[in-house]
C-alpha cells in the first residue's frame, strides 16, 4: 500500500509514471479488475480510486446473482472460499406470465439450476460480502484503495495518462480503467457518446423475510408493468427485484410500510407464509445505455460504465465480470509480450472481444422487456406458447442455462477457472 501512496506523491512532483494501472471505481467490477491484473502480474503496480466515502460499501443492502462462470473466476482469484458460506445456490427457477389480479399463476417454464453435477448455474450473494472479499484480496496483493477522492480530469500523453484527483494529487499511470458506474464521469470526460433508451420504469429492490424456506428456488413473474423477480438468499430470506412504471415505483417506496407490504404480498403470494420487509426499499431508474466505444487512448471502460441493461435477465453484474476477465487477459498477455498495456491497438483487442456480446445482451434484454412488460392479449398468447414450447425442449433449456451461467461463447480464461 505504501508503494502506491508514494507513487501518488512522486507523480504530483512530475517525476513520471509511478503506476501501471489506475482503476476508477471501487465497486465489485473495479476491484475485480485490479485484483485480476495484479494477481496474474505482480510486477504491475495497480491502485484503485473511488469517489465514495470510506465505509459506504458496508451499508449496501442489495444482493446480486453471480453466475457459475463468475464464481469460477472468484475462486481463481482467491475470494470464493470467503464468499461461499454467505452464498445461496439457485437450485431451480420458474417463470410465470400473468396479471397481478389473477388468482392462479400458471408456470410456463422451469429450469434445474445446475450447469454440471454439483455446480449451480448461479448463487445469490450480498453485495457487501462480495465487495468485502475483493477488498481483502486487494489488500493481500498490495493494491492501494484511495477512498473519498473523485477523479476531476485526466490528460493523455504518448506514454502515460495523468489523472487529476480532487485532493490535488496527480497520479500517472500507463492505463486508466473506468469502472465508475452507469453515469460514468470518466466516460463523459473522454467524450465517448452513448446510446440511451429510457424505459419509463424503475426497479424496486428490497430484502424480505418469510416464514417458510424457499429451498433455493428463484421465480420470475412477468406482470403487465414489468418482471417481478424473487431471488433466494441465505436463511428464510429473499431478494426482490420488482419492476414498475416509474411514477408507481416512486409512490410505492414513499408509502408507509403497511401499504408497501400489501402491494408486495399481492405479487409475491402467500406460498412462503407471512412476509416482512427488511430495511427500506429503494427504487432505481431502468434503461438501456451502451457506450459507442469501450476504449480510448490509455482508457478502458468496464462494467456499467460501458453498458447498463435491464435486470430482466439478471446479467448486469455478470457482463461486468466478463469485461474484467477479458480486459485482464488482454492486459496481462500484452505485458508478457513487452507491449504497451495502454496503447490503443492493445485496448482495441479488448473492445472487439466485448462489444458484440454486450450489444447482443443489451438488444436481447430490450426485446424481452418490451415483449413481456405489457398486457396486450395476442402478444401474451404468443409468448406463453413460446415459453411452453421451450419448457418441452431439453436442448433449448440447456442452451439457456449455459447462457445464464456465463459459460457460452468465447469465454475468457478466468471465467473458466483457469489462470491467465
Amino acid at each position: 500500500m505504501a508503494e502506491a501512496k508514494t507513487a501518488r506523491k512522486k507523480s504530483a512532483d512530475n517525476e513520471g509514471p509511478r503506476l501501471d494501472v489506475l482503476v476508477a471505481g471501487a465497486g465489485y467490477v473495479g476491484l475485480a479488475a485490479a485484483v485480476s491484473i495484479r494477481e496474474a502480474r505482480p510486477n504491475l503496480k495497480v491502485a484503485v480510486v473511488d469517489a465514495a466515502p470510506e465505509g459506504v460499501w458496508e451499508k449496501d443492502t442489495r444482493a446480486s446473482a453471480i453466475a457459475a462462470a463468475a464464481c469460477r473466476m472468484l475462486a481463481r482469484l482467491g475470494c470464493w472460499d470467503e464468499i461461499a458460506p454467505h452464498a445461496q445456490a439457485i437450485t431451480e427457477m420458474i417463470v410465470t406470465d400473468s396479471r397481478t389480479t389473477d388468482p392462479v399463476r400458471p408456470v410456463f417454464l422451469t429450469f434445474d439450476g445446475e450447469v454440471a453435477p454439483g455446480e449451480p448455474f448461479a448463487h445469490m450473494v450480498a453485495n457487501k460480502v462480495l465487495n468485502g472479499a475483493l477488498r481483502r484480496r486487494a489488500a493481500d496483493l498490495g493494491i492501494d484503495i484511495i477512498e473519498g477522492v473523485a477523479v476531476q480530469g485526466f490528460e493523455t500523453g504518448p506514454a502515460n495518462v495523468s489523472v487529476h484527483l480532487a485532493d490535488g494529487i496527480v497520479v500517472n499511470a500507463r492505463l486508466l480503467v473506468a469502472a465508475d458506474g452507469v453515469n460514468s464521469k470518466l466516460r463523459a470526460m473522454a467524450g465517448i457518446k452513448t446510446v440511451d433508451v429510457d424505459y419509463g420504469q424503475s426497479g424496486i429492490v428490497c430484502t424480505i423475510l418469510h416464514e417458510r424456506p424457499h429451498n433455493g428456488r428463484a421465480e420470475e413473474h412477468f406482470l403487465p408493468a414489468g418482471p417481478f423477480a424473487i431471488l433466494p438468499l441465505t436463511g428464510d430470506r429473499s431478494s426482490i427485484v420488482w419492476t414498475e412504471r416509474t411514477d408507481d415505483a416512486n409512490r410505492l417506496v414513499a408509502s408507509d410500510d403497511l401499504v408497501f407490504e400489501m402491494e408486495l404480498e399481492q405479487r409475491f403470494g402467500l406460498k412462503l407464509g407471512e412476509l416482512r420487509v427488511e430495511g427500506k426499499p429503494r427504487a432505481w431508474p431502468l434503461g438501456l445505455k451502451l457506450a459507442r466505444a469501450f476504449v480510448a487512448p490509455r482508457l478502458a471502460l468496464a462494467g456499467d460504465a460501458a453498458h447498463g441493461i435491464h435486470p430482466i435477465a439478471g446479467q448486469g453484474l455478470n457482463l461486468g465480470f466478463k469485461d474484467v476477465a477479458a480486459l485482464a487477459e488482454t492486459v496481462v498477455e500484452a505485458d508478457r509480450l513487452g507491449q504497451d498495456i495502454g496503447a490503443l491497438d492493445v485496448l482495441q483487442r479488448y473492445e472487439r472481444w466485448r462489444r458484440f456480446d454486450t450489444v447482443q445482451m443489451g438488444v436481447t434484454t430490450d426485446i424481452l422487456n418490451r415483449m413481456f412488460s405489457n398486457d396486450f392479449g395476442p402478444l401474451r398468447a404468443i409468448r406463453d406458447i413460446g415459453l411452453g414450447l421451450v419448457d418441452r425442449m431439453p436442448r433449448m433449456k440447456e442452451f439457456f442455462i449455459r447462457q445464464a451461467s456465463g459459460l457460452s461463447g468465447e469465454t475468457p480464461r478466468l471465467l473458466k477457472g483457469e489462470p491467465i
